[in-house]
């Protein structure tokens, strides 16, 4: 059973940098592949970057691309998003995710539906 459980949320400036953790309880981490997606107010779930299980491969949406950077630690069966040069439009709750998925990593990595598990989400707030 996955077991999501997100931490390192908070109140920053613009400009700031930040890295969220996602750790899992469950004995099966290494199997998937792990993605952040966030949500702000009035928003729809939107889809930020993603890692496949071994590490090898990421993809991030247009707006975070240079800025965040998604790594994991199998060993530790944790997910991180390092986020540097932080601005207010990346202010929502971000939530990790774990999904299991054929057809290649780049099938499905930004797509909601491929994501079984989910955590409970951690503020991120970017004041200007």
């Amino acid at each position: 059973q996955v077991q999501l459980v997100e931490s390192g949320g908070g109140l920053m400036q613009a400009g700031a940098s930040l890295r969220l953790s996602c750790a899992d309880s469950g004995r099966t981490f290494s199997s998937y592949t792990m993605a952040w997606f966030r949500q702000a107010p009035g928003k729809d779930r939107e889809f930020v970057a993603a890692i496949n299980w071994s590490g090898s491969s990421t993809h991030y949406t247009d707006s975070v691309q240079g800025r965040f950077t998604i790594s994991r630690d199998n060993a530790k069966n944790t997910v991180y998003l390092e986020m540097n040069s932080l601005k207010p439009e990346d202010t929502a709750v971000y939530y990790c995710a774990a999904g299991y998925y054929s057809g290649g990593f780049y099938s499905g990595a930004n797509s909601l539906s491929k994501y079984n598990y989910w955590g409970q989400g951690t503020q991120v707030t970017v004041s200007s």
